[in-house]
């Protein structure tokens, strides 16, 4: 129950409603890179990321990825699919090892909707998924490949540790050798530190927002 209660959407629920809650939901656990859903499955559950990294991508004619996203607990994950009953638009895949609650959705919609305060959480997180767009678009059209690094690292500098720079690459849609080479200038600059642990610590937060603000 506590569990359930600590996500925020829920939190504000009585003792009973977690119960009912309880009830049509579960948790569950994934590995570095397995996939949540693909681009095209149906939806029938709610989403909920309370624990790890979880990627979401796109899929072109050629196979390639084209990053969309990524996502930190606690974040609602492809619920548009749900309230539109559509096909999910992109593939959720985790990066490190997570856990996410699932929860079926039309028992939701109908024994929960009418509790204002999960109806203003579900509107927050909508409010971002339009952010993340604008985010998306600035991101692949405006910047360059240091900006988009910088940024990276700005807004993530504890997931180098966990990801691989090849996998890291594929997110910010850029070459390793790009990302290498980049990581390198940012060093001799003294705008960073990486140690063994490839924990990164910003030592020139300044030059490190300019390049892409």
């Amino acid at each position: 129950m506590e569990k359930i209660k600590n996500i925020p959407l829920f939190s504000k629920l009585s003792d009973e409603n977690i119960k009912k809650l309880e009830a049509i939901s579960y948790f569950k656990k994934y590995n570095a890179d397995e996939i949540v859903f693909y681009e095209g499955d149906k939806p029938g559950t709610l989403h909920i990321l309370v624990d790890g990294v979880l990627k979401l991508y796109k899929t072109d004619s050629k196979g390639h990825e084209i990053y969309i996203h990524q996502f930190a607990p606690t974040a609602m994950v492809g619920e548009l699919a749900n309230f539109e009953n559509m096909k999910f638009p992109a593939t959720a895949r985790f990066i490190t090892k997570g856990e996410i609650l699932k929860i079926d959705f039309k028992r939701l919609e109908k024994n929960f909707f009418k509790n204002p305060d999960i109806c203003m959480e579900i509107i927050k997180s909508l409010t971002k998924k339009v952010k993340i767009l604008s985010q998306v678009i600035h991101h692949e059209m405006v910047l360059t490949s240091e900006a988009k690094i910088a940024q990276f690292i700005y807004e993530h500098p504890n997931i180098f540790k966990n990801v691989k720079n090849n996998q890291i690459a594929a997110i910010l849609n850029v070459s390793p050798e790009t990302l290498s080479r980049t990581l390198t200038k940012f060093k001799k600059n003294s705008y960073i530190t990486i140690d063994k642990e490839y924990n990164i610590t910003i030592l020139d937060e300044k030059s490190i927002t300019s390049l892409f603000n």
